[in-house]
Order: structure tokens, then C-alpha cells, then sequence
């Protein structure tokens, strides 16, 4: 396994600069943005200079870029939100196939009109499912086409909110393009560390062979999202579980501060390690 970190947490629009500090924290990898390239999330349009900017960013720096975020909402209610936002995976797919990024990661959508990561109750729904499918068959179809795999993340605000929701989508779609992105503090909201430890041992059990990467940050006994290895989530049994079901993918932090990055580095490495 190999610890990254969102590249996100380094301020900037530069990526050689945003690359640079990673490395100095001691990060072998990020999930890229390319908003850290002064671009939108999901631009209308990347140039050859930004995409060879960010090709020239690694390899000074020997930071490898493990994924490239592209989360858009796949079930908006409006369906030319839809159709736009799939346009626009289509522009990160190629920017993800000119650098050799592995894995594209997505947002399975939500009903809410406004925030794509807000729970809506429509969302368990069958019109939603439907919708989703249909979107992801799209993308997985382009996907395929330039050998890069999709990272869909179980989260509570959207449609597949579990490990047997990622399941469902994945035999549905039949796509080899499709992996998990595997976030344990995104599995629950509330739970105290021996219902967080059961929760997480069964998505790992229920996903084992399709997990493309994890994340890592975590949860306090309140369900507020903090900083890996300051709430209720057992990390070292997150590591040992992963690593027995054959992972040997990037491990990306996120939800911290710069000021927190190196530290957090030194605590999954030794886990790691």
C-alpha cells in the first residue's frame, strides 16, 4: 500500500507547487483536482499546456497521481445537469488517459438539487436507481474504451449508501471499469468503535477484489467527520483487513489541514508498515 493524500489540502493553482509540498510531507501519491491546476472541477475543456504542466509537476517530483476527481451529480433531478456533468467526465476521462492516472472517482448522485453530498429521500427510489444506472453504464462505457477504471464511493448522502448497494450497482452494470473507493467513516454516521470495526470488516469482506482505494479519514462518537485516527474508526484493523484481502492500492487521506498532513502520513505509514 502506498500513502497519499488529497491534493486539495495544499492550497494553490499550480501544480508543481501542490505536488511539492506533498512530497515534502512525504506522500507518495495524491488524488488529484483539477481545480490545482486553476481549472474548474469538471472543465468544460483542459489545455495540452495544463495537462503537460501536470505531467511535468510528477515528474519532478516523483509524486505519482494515484486518481483524478470527477464527482458530479449523477441523479440530479434536472437531466440536463445530467447530460452536462456527463460531459464533462468525459474531458477528465481523457486528461486521466493522456497522464496514465489509473482510476477516476465519481459521486453516485442524490436527489437534492443543491448539494451533491446532502441525503434527499428520493434517493431510495426507484426512478433514482434507475437514473443511476443509466449514468453509470454511460461512463463505464467511455471508461472502458480508454482502460480506466471508475472508483464509486459508498456514502450516506447518496444512492449507494453501503457495501451491498455497491454490490448491486456493480452486477448491474457488469463493467470490469467499475471499483470501489472504500471510505470507513463513510459507511456510517453514528456507531462507537466496536459497531465502526464490525461495520468496516463486512464492507471489506462484501467488496474484497473490487476496492481500487482507500480512504482515510474518521469519525467522533457525535458522527462529525475529523482528522484519521482522532475518532471511533480502528485504522490499524482498517490496514491488517484491507492488506488480507489482497489491497495493495493507494491509502488517501483527506479532511485535515495542511498543518495536519505530515503527521498523518507518519501514522497510516507505520500501519503500513
Amino acid at each position: 500500500m502506498q500513502v497519499g493524500i488529497f491534493a486539495k489540502t495544499y492550497p494553490g493553482t499550480d501544480p508543481l507547487a501542490v505536488l511539492t509540498r506533498a512530497a515534502a510531507d512525504g506522500y507518495a501519491c495524491v488524488q488529484y483536482n483539477l481545480a490545482c491546476s486553476g481549472l474548474a472541477s469538471m472543465p468544460d475543456a483542459v489545455s495540452d499546456e495544463a495537462v503537460e504542466a501536470i505531467a511535468a509537476a510528477t515528474r519532478a517530483t516523483g509524486v505519482r497521481i494515484a486518481a483524478l476527481s470527477a464527482t458530479y451529480n449523477m441523479i440530479h433531478p434536472d437531466h440536463a445537469r445530467r447530460i452536462e456533468g456527463m460531459r464533462r467526465l468525459g474531458v477528465c476521462l481523457k486528461v486521466a488517459a493522456c497522464l496514465a492516472i489509473p482510476v477516476v472517482t465519481l459521486c453516485t448522485g442524490t436527489r437534492d438539487r443543491e448539494d451533491q453530498w446532502r441525503h434527499h429521500p428520493d434517493n431510495d427510489t426507484a426512478e433514482a436507481w434507475r437514473d443511476l444506472v443509466e449514468q453509470m453504464a454511460a461512463a463505464a462505457e467511455q471508461a472502458d474504451t480508454l482502460g480506466i477504471r471508475l472508483g464509486i464511493e459508498p456514502e450516506q448522502a447518496n444512492v449507494v449508501r453501503n457495501a451491498a448497494d455497491a454490490v448491486r450497482l456493480m452486477r448491474e452494470i457488469g463493467s470490469p471499469s467499475l471499483g470501489i473507493v472504500l471510505d470507513p467513516a463513510n459507511l456510517f454516521e453514528k456507531a462507537d468503535a466496536d459497531g465502526a470495526r464490525a461495520i468496516v470488516a463486512d464492507a471489506i469482506d462484501r467488496l474484497a477484489g473490487h476496492i481500487v482505494m482507500a480512504h482515510a479519514k474518521d469519525r467522533d462518537a457525535e458522527g462529525g467527520f475529523v482528522t484519521a485516527g482522532r475518532g471511533v474508526i480502528d485504522f490499524p484493523d482498517f490496514i491488517r483487513r484491507l492488506d488480507i484481502a489482497g489491497f495493495d492500492g493507494p491509502v488517501v487521506t483527506h479532511g485535515l489541514s495542511e498543518q495536519e498532513a505530515p503527521d498523518v502520513r507518519r501514522f497510516l505509514a507505520s500501519l503500513i508498515a
